[in-house]
């Protein structure tokens, strides 16, 4: 069990007002506060997808969702919960939203909502296909797909109504970097500054086309501290312990230039309520505070050394996999811990009442 840190109690009132709030709205008949969570973006929030997909990134086998529910693998990048999933239980969902190329993603299941993310997918196109994932226009297409059918469902008004009221989150951009900007020596021929600008303007693109299907309630996550994620500290980190200051500068810089072009957007997009969640600043804090938050491990991941396991590195035979996860910030090389991402969670639900309540 994590201790309680000293900062843990004014950390609870903040998210217990927050969740008395949640339960209040909550219809007595059981259902959630909004009729419907999509969800698009990568290996963060991915619960499935690449399961089904040519791709060597996938997560479908031990020791990954080992805490999950019946402790078996779903294709969540996690030991079990992700950030989303606490989120959907926040809002009273009574199930998460099914990845949506899976079995489960068929029928009535289907009206409360899907999960298109595919991991290794990002705003540049091009780092999608690099992995064999689904693109952020490959996933909008099949959320059209899911459109369609929950207007087969309900009818066309009540479908306007669950999609302009559903809340839409949108997390992506670490893969842009990690696993294409900073190794493909293509794309690391443009500056900092000129790829950046490419993948604000596929943002601000994809947030117009959800507008156009009718989404109106979006979040959109930062980039996290990607100079502090294990397996970057390992790879770029020179033979350091430290986070990388140029990778997380780049990040701040990436993450000034999302806030600005969602101005943008909502200026030009009425009626649109569109919130940037920081997951950059919490996520920093749990890395270098660990204690704070309860945690016993920021620089290494649970999973086998835990200096840079992710994906087929991380599996059942390997060595020094942790035993209790709950003590680390980080599962794998790149992705937070069950216990980081409910910690997460609660930030991105106090950072996002506007989309509930306004």
């Amino acid at each position: 069990m994590k201790k309680m840190s000293r900062s843990c109690c004014c950390k609870f009132g903040v998210f217990l007002a927050a969740s008395m709030v949640l339960m209040s709205s909550v219809k007595v008949d059981g259902d959630p506060i909004v009729p419907a969570l999509c969800i698009f973006g990568d290996s963060v929030v991915d619960v499935g997808n690449n399961n089904k997909l040519l791709t060597l990134i996938k997560a479908d086998f031990p020791p990954y969702g080992r805490d999950f529910a019946a402790h078996k693998p779903t294709g969540r990048f996690c030991n079990g919960k992700l950030a989303t999933d606490f989120i959907a239980e926040y809002l009273g969902f009574s199930s998460y939203p099914p990845a949506y190329l899976s079995k489960e993603a068929k029928g009535v299941d289907l009206i409360n909502g899907a999960n298109f993310a595919s991991a290794g997918s990002g705003y540049y196109d091009q780092t999608a296909h690099l992995y064999g994932a689904l693109s952020l226009p490959k996933q909008l297409e099949y959320y059209r797909d899911w459109q369609r059918q929950v207007v087969d469902f309900v009818g066309q008004d009540k479908a306007d109504t669950i999609i302009s009221q559903g809340i839409h989150v949108v997390s992506t951009g670490s893969s842009d970097y990690i696993q294409n900007y900073y190794i493909n020596p293509l794309v690391r021929s443009l500056s900092h500054d000129q790829f950046s600008d490419i993948l604000i303007k596929s943002f601000s693109c994809f947030i117009q086309n959800l507008y156009n299907l009718g989404a109106r309630r979006v979040g959109v996550t930062s980039l996290p501290p990607i100079g502090c994620l294990p397996a970057a500290i390992t790879i770029f980190g020179q033979g350091s312990d430290h986070c990388v200051t140029r990778l997380n500068q780049d990040a701040v810089a990436f993450n000034e230039k999302l806030h600005a072009a969602s101005r943008r957007v909502k200026a030009e997009l009425p009626g649109l309520k569109l919130v940037i969640f920081d997951v950059y600043n919490p996520l920093l804090d749990m890395i270098s505070d660990p204690a704070d938050d309860g945690f016993a491990e920021s620089r290494k991941a649970c999973c086998g050394t835990g200096l840079i396991e992710t994906s087929f590195l991380c599996n059942k035979l390997s060595l020094g996999t942790c035993r209790n996860a709950t003590e680390y910030v980080f599962w794998d090389g790149f992705h937070p811990s069950e216990a980081a991402n409910e910690e997460l969670a609660n930030k991105l639900l106090e950072q996002g009442y506007q989309l509930i309540f306004n």
